[in-house]
């Protein structure tokens, strides 16, 4: 009985280290037929394969000519683009490392960032040693810095986009993970494409890039792997992610059921919502258009007398504090982190409501009121919306005012306060900028300020964000019972 235990044991402790091997060589084959493949490229582009030459030319001037017929065709293509540009993935790697990071994950954040530190490194590298020029094509839609091969966003998306899906696949159910790497594949390829046809690649760059790319990725997990090894964790197939164990703390909310019981019901109570608050800022804003009080439109007049080109710079900059760029980037930036913190869907579906309705409330209250800019000189220019209600006061008003509520919920500490502050001094600041650069009248201000009030508190009594709020400490320690079976999952 003893001998059949100790063969047991035996079997059992090497069939690990067999299928380890096994793994381990078939991925030293890919790895190898990858680099291998790149490598051919790289040769015939070093020197100048005519058959290659005649390919890239072809397929960039066909591109190009189909893109350059439409202006809204480069738009979208230059959208598209952005997502592989390092203005995009370099951000996006350090929300998802400190996103990590909160969840107490350290090792694939390491593995992120030494990753993508190694691609920054290689793009620049590899061009300066291959001098290969862009394209110069018929029509040109688009200018990009620096040598051509390989394409840097070819490298960095295949880059970025690959282990971010090998950190999160052990978070998704096994039938979504097809569809999760699918997309991640998709976004690769659309950037890769826009690179053609936007004319400042050759195919040969982007198929490089990705090549490259691959490899790198694939040496890494592959390094990763024997860290984990050596550290005595167990070494499953890559299908199950780097880390299979960090799925429970990685998933979004697990211990949070339905975000919106009777979800319906809710819809139609926002939506009578929404239309009480328009009510009231079209019989504001009719008000103030058909009675015009004597100092609305003097204010920015008077402002104008101030004005230099120092203040004029100053208030250019608190105006973008409200606009929609910085508006939505402060958004993209705080729902993950708000999701990694208190593992709640709620404050993030509070949030995005409360921007959603703004948008929506000031474009139709905006074009229903019909009222006039100051007459005061705009610095802005002509605009093509009416002046009432502000839309960069009530954004700025809504976003931080819906930051302050989630935070102050769950935060204990004494710094919490900065927020309720941010929600009080930012709108004042934007409404200044506007009111100095003569794009609105204070009573426009009002509006945004009442269109803010009715929205949120729409919101609170609908939506509720603060519904079972807890600190951090208290989520990760709910959402570790629910993973153990210690409690079920909390509803509403």
């Amino acid at each position: 009985m003893s001998v059949d235990n100790r063969v047991v044991e035996q079997r059992t402790g090497w069939a690990p280290v067999r299928h380890f091997a096994e793994r381990s060589v078939l991925g030293l084959a890919v790895v190898t037929a990858i680099g291998l493949t790149f490598g051919t490229l790289l040769l015939l582009v070093r020197f100048h394969w005519q058959p290659l030459l005649d390919l890239d030319r072809s397929v960039t001037d066909g591109l190009n000519r189909w893109a350059a017929d439409s202006e809204t065709v480069v738009a979208v293509l230059r959208q598209i683009s952005s997502f592989g540009g390092r203005g995009t993935l370099i951000p996006l790697v350090t929300l998802v490392v400190v996103m990590l990071l909160i969840r107490r994950r350290p090792r694939p954040a390491l593995y992120l960032v030494v990753t993508g530190a190694g691609a920054l490194i290689m793009d620049p590298s590899l061009k300066a040693l291959i001098g290969r020029l862009r394209p110069v094509v018929e029509v040109p839609v688009a200018s990009a810095p620096g040598n051509s091969f390989p394409s840097g966003h070819a490298l960095g998306s295949m880059v970025v986009y690959g282990m971010i899906v090998l950190v999160f696949l052990p978070a998704m159910r096994r039938r979504w993970r097809p569809w999760f790497i699918g997309l991640a594949a998709v976004v690769v390829a659309a950037v890769g494409f826009t690179r053609v046809a936007l004319g400042v690649h050759f195919l040969s760059d982007v198929i490089g890039g990705w090549l490259l790319g691959l490899a790198w990725i694939s040496v890494t997990a592959y390094a990763f792997r024997i860290w984990r090894r050596e550290a005595g964790h167990p070494v499953p197939s890559l299908s199950a992610g780097l880390e299979p164990e960090a799925g429970p703390d990685l998933r979004p909310a697990p211990a949070e059921g339905a975000v919106l019981p009777h979800p319906w019901a809710k819809a139609a109570e926002i939506l009578v919502g929404w239309v009480f608050v328009f009510g009231l800022l079209y019989l504001v804003g009719y008000s103030v258009n058909r009675w015009e009080p004597s100092f609305d439109d003097g204010v920015p007049r008077w402002l104008q007398t101030f004005r230099t080109p120092g203040l004029d710079h100053l208030s250019w900059l608190a105006s973008k504090a409200g606009d929609t760029h910085a508006i939505l980037i402060i958004s993209l930036f705080f729902c993950p982190l708000a999701l990694a913190l208190w593992r709640q869907w709620r404050p993030i579906l509070f949030l995005a409501l409360t921007m959603i309705g703004e948008l929506t409330l000031f474009l139709c209250a905006a074009a229903s009121v019909g009222r006039a800019r100051p007459s005061a000189e705009q610095l802005d220019g002509q605009m093509p919306t009416s002046s009432f209600p502000s839309g960069h006061i009530a954004a700025t008003m809504c976003l931080w005012a819906a930051i302050a509520i989630i935070v102050m919920a769950r935060v204990r500490q004494p710094w919490r306060w900065i927020f309720p502050a941010l929600a009080v001094i930012m709108p004042l600041i934007v409404a200044l900028s506007r009111i100095y650069r003569g794009m609105h009248h204070p009573t426009d201000f009002l509006g945004a300020t009442l269109l803010t009030a009715g929205w949120l508190t729409v919101l609170w009594f609908t939506v509720r964000p603060n519904a079972h709020a807890e600190t951090v400490s208290e989520a990760a320690d709910e959402a570790d019972q629910v993973t153990h079976g210690r409690r079920p999952a909390v509803v509403g």
